[in-house]
């Protein structure tokens, strides 16, 4: 009885975070759809409002994965240690990237930097342990692995979090009258690569797992379909840039990112079309489709927007 009421409590946690996470992506999507940014300070440089653009985006995609490996991992009892990891992790990665948000300061910021290799090196090691997972089940790389074993591109969003938050605080130090560089390329275009490259290697993911539900909803197309041609116009307005490819662009990704931000409300009715819908939540909220998935999508979309700001301030960046 004990136990029950222990697992009980942690499900009822887990959803707490899982509405959390939406209320969390409302306000900063408020933000981007109803202004270009984040409010500018008084003379505050390019650079250290496209590092707050960015410091957002690493916090969409912390909080996605935040709440996404809570849930994943309590499902598994986490039998690895490791599996704490993740949450804790992208817990401090959401904590920095909310103060980066908020900090209108010019220059690096230590801690933040740090905190952002840490959850990148989290994500490569982890996505070493999905595979594994999936290479040691029966069959090996298989179907029925892909779509049941550790999911392959979960614990790339943790290490994209932590790409973009240490290119924010790169940006951000870059020195007035220079060109925002990281790994000593252009610091928009190499951003707006690594988005489309993370758009697309989510719409895979996504792509996988609504397979597995056999496309029964049609709106389940749109996460396969949107973020691509979404990918597509970022990658080409930034290495062609013209002012009509860069709003098409821009056009692309506020839809994106709206669809991020509405896609826990079609997971929710995913949740409730299993046997005993919502009244057997603490069943259903773990077997039934990921409420805080989608706001992976809203995280890259804010990415791409972010760089293709850069490269409007910095043409050469």
């Amino acid at each position: 009885m004990t136990s029950g009421r222990q697992v009980g409590w942690g499900q009822i946690g887990l959803g707490l975070g899982a509405a959390g996470l939406g209320v969390a992506a409302a306000a900063l999507l408020a933000r981007t759809t109803t202004s270009s940014g984040p409010p500018r300070a008084p003379g505050e440089p390019p650079t250290v409002r496209a590092g707050r653009r960015l410091n957002r985006a690493a916090g969409v995609l912390a909080a996605a994965v935040l709440a996404d490996s809570a849930m994943e991992h309590d499902r598994g009892d986490f039998k690895n240690p490791a599996m704490f990891a993740p949450l804790a992790v992208s817990a401090l990665t959401l904590v920095v990237s909310a103060h980066g948000l908020g900090d209108p300061h010019r220059g690096r910021h230590r801690v933040r930097h740090a905190t952002y290799v840490v959850a990148a090196a989290t994500g490569g090691v982890g996505t070493g342990f999905h595979l594994y997972n999936v290479l040691k089940r029966t069959g090996g790389l298989d179907w029925q692995n892909l779509f049941y074993g550790a999911p392959l591109g979960a614990p790339t969003a943790i290490a994209l979090s932590g790409l973009l938050g240490a290119a924010a605080e790169r940006v951000r130090g870059t020195p007035p009258g220079r060109t925002p560089t990281v790994l000593g390329r252009p610091a928009a275009r190499l951003l707006a690569a690594l988005a489309a490259v993370g758009l697309v290697g989510t719409t895979g993911e996504a792509g996988l797992l609504h397979f597995r539900g056999a496309f029964h909803n049609p709106f389940m197309l749109l996460p396969v379909s949107l973020p691509p041609v979404a990918a597509a116009l970022t990658a080409r307005a930034a290495f062609s840039p013209s002012r009509s490819r860069s709003r098409l662009a821009r056009l692309w990704l506020r839809l994106t990112a709206l669809m991020g931000f509405v896609g826990p409300a079609f997971h929710a009715y995913g949740v409730h079309r299993n046997m005993g819908g919502w009244s057997n939540w603490r069943q259903n909220l773990l077997n039934g489709p990921p409420l805080p998935a989608p706001p992976s999508f809203t995280g890259l979309a804010l990415a791409g927007l972010a760089a293709l700001d850069l490269l409007k301030d910095h043409p050469d960046a």
